[in-house]
């Protein structure tokens, strides 16, 4: 059972300190070796936190010894009440640059409550001057968690946006464009040959919706089970399955919608529109984020969606 903390004797709350700095410092070196390949500048700052939090402990156990002896009991965070219960946001990978500086502050403003509270609590001239000192070192701490992106260089800090961006066309917008080419050049030609077999668009539009959304499931469990993401930094595999399966059926649905409309040769004109707008988004993603040059973009997109589109029709009116 938990413990209130104003029940603790000072050697308990010793021991509970040196608890609580093993852990920051170990949960610091994890933030760092988890940002070290992407945000080396930041993983730097980790590094000498982490470092520091072993010098305190290092000054608690000496502190300790002298007072109670060699046998420090074991209190952790989670037997006294008050603690917020972390979750193991360490072990995340990949770690999310933001919310790790955000975590950082968090814990840093915990730790020195305790100091703060511990002072009130304990009676030692020594065992005070020491916990004093370390409550300055975390406000220090939390000033610098609070500042972690100021004390980054330019040059740092534009290496590390680079390394964002890459992650975030890795992770999100790759199985997106992925599925968005799917949905919208795959589904022409069975959406059209319906169209110009039947000259309905209650039957297209039929058609449409189940290609789209047959396409999005397939190419969500494809995705998701390609690979977990361990080796090639590509994030969650069910969040990739996620954005690539909605944009299939966006893509497909997009050029679907239309044939909502009754009278067919109206539908028809307002779906090749649609068509046209999902090429240049898919053209403009591109060379936004994939660097290609928005001519050979264009080009390169337009050709498949007209071979599609020119099959799906010729195949209905034969």
């Amino acid at each position: 059972m938990a413990r209130n903390f104003k029940d603790l004797s000072e050697r308990e709350i010793l021991a509970l300190a040196v608890s609580l700095e093993e852990e920051d410092g170990r949960v610091y070196a994890d933030f760092a070796e988890g940002l070290r390949e992407t945000y080396p500048a930041t993983a730097k700052l980790f590094d000498d936190m982490g470092a520091e939090e072993s010098e305190h402990r290092a000054s608690l156990i000496e502190t300790y010894r002298a007072r109670f002896g060699e046998h420090i009991p074991l209190i952790r965070r989670q037997d006294v009440k008050g603690f917020v219960q972390r979750r193991p946001f360490w072990l995340t990978r990949p770690l999310k640059i933001s919310e790790v500086r955000k975590q950082a502050e968090i814990m840093e403003l915990e730790t020195r409550q305790f100091y703060q509270k511990a002072i009130g609590q304990v009676t030692d001239a020594g065992v005070r001057k020491l916990l004093g000192d370390l409550e300055e070192v975390e406000r220090k701490h939390q000033a610098t968690a609070e500042a972690m992106q100021e004390s980054i260089t330019q040059t740092a800090e534009e290496a590390e946006d680079e390394a964002q961006r890459r992650l975030f066309v890795l992770q999100i917008v790759q199985p997106g464009l992925a599925g968005l080419i799917d949905g919208s050049v795959s589904t022409l030609a069975p959406v059209f040959a319906a169209a110009f077999a039947t000259k309905s668009s209650n039957d297209a539009f039929l058609v449409g919706l189940a290609a789209s959304i047959g396409a999005g499931i397939s190419m969500a469990f494809t995705e998701a089970l390609s690979d977990d993401g361990s080796m090639t930094g590509r994030g969650r595999p069910v969040l990739r399955g996620a954005v690539t399966g909605l944009m299939t059926a966006a893509g497909g649905i997009g050029h679907t919608l239309p044939f909502l409309i009754k009278d067919f040769h109206v539908a028809f004109i307002a779906a090749v529109v649609v068509v046209a707008m999902e090429l240049a988004t898919i053209a403009w993603i591109r060379n936004r984020y994939m660097d290609t040059p928005l001519l050979s973009a264009g080009f390169q997109v337009v050709v498949g969606g007209v071979l599609v589109l020119a099959v799906g029709i010729w195949i209905g009116s034969s």
